[in-house]
């Protein structure tokens, strides 16, 4: 198992939620925590607790961003005018790996991270190998033609376990997605409830 899926399937047990929504996750089986002491009744959590998590999950969710990335994004949202939650979700909606994933080119948002940094992927023409990088709407994102027969991609297209969202518009025959606009929360098909106003309280506190 490598590093990757073994981080993957950790965050759904620690959480106790199959948070990508995917058929293999240990959750599905077995849904106390990692650990000699997993089965333990799970103690009631405190406010900052619930917050904590709510931030775990969320960071989790897009590939277990580390800390200093996710409290720059976080940042970011603080800045921008409107609700921080929800500034805060259409932000991390908007780097490139997450497109990736959500278009379908790829099965999870780890190989997502992964297909961007080994240069599979365009923006506007370009190749563009950073992960992070943030599309703006109009913005077209497509598989290179070279990676276009990979069989990750050809087997990521036909999953049936998860939708497009419609602020992107893709393209499978092509293999091209277009960046309509940024989501809030609502547009997001998350399989799990996430609380950004959470990580916004656990942000204002700590």
């Amino acid at each position: 198992m490598t590093k990757r899926t073994s981080a993957k399937y950790k965050i759904d047990r620690r959480m106790g939620e199959n948070i990508w929504g995917r058929p293999k996750s240990p959750v599905n089986r077995r849904e106390y925590g990692p650990g000699q002491h997993g089965q333990r009744r799970k103690g009631k959590l405190s406010d900052f607790g619930i917050q904590l998590r709510a931030k775990q999950k969320l960071k989790g969710y897009y590939g277990d961003l580390t800390e200093k990335q996710f409290r720059r994004i976080y940042g970011e949202a603080e800045r921008v005018k409107g609700d921080t939650g929800e500034n805060l979700i259409g932000l991390l909606e908007r780097r490139l790996d997450a497109v990736v994933y959500r278009a379908k080119f790829v099965p999870t948002v780890f190989a997502a991270r992964q297909f961007v940094n080994h240069g599979h992927v365009l923006v506007n023409g370009k190749r563009v190998n950073i992960p992070s990088y943030r599309v703006k709407e109009g913005d077209v994102i497509e598989v290179r033609e070279k990676s276009k027969q990979n069989v990750a991609v050809l087997e990521a297209v036909q999953l049936a376990e998860r939708d497009v969202p419609d602020y992107i518009e893709v393209d499978h025959s092509k293999l091209t997605a277009t960046f309509v606009r940024a989501p809030g929360l609502a547009d997001v098909p998350y399989p799990v409830m996430m609380e950004p106003n959470l990580v916004v309280e656990f942000y204002a506190k700590n």
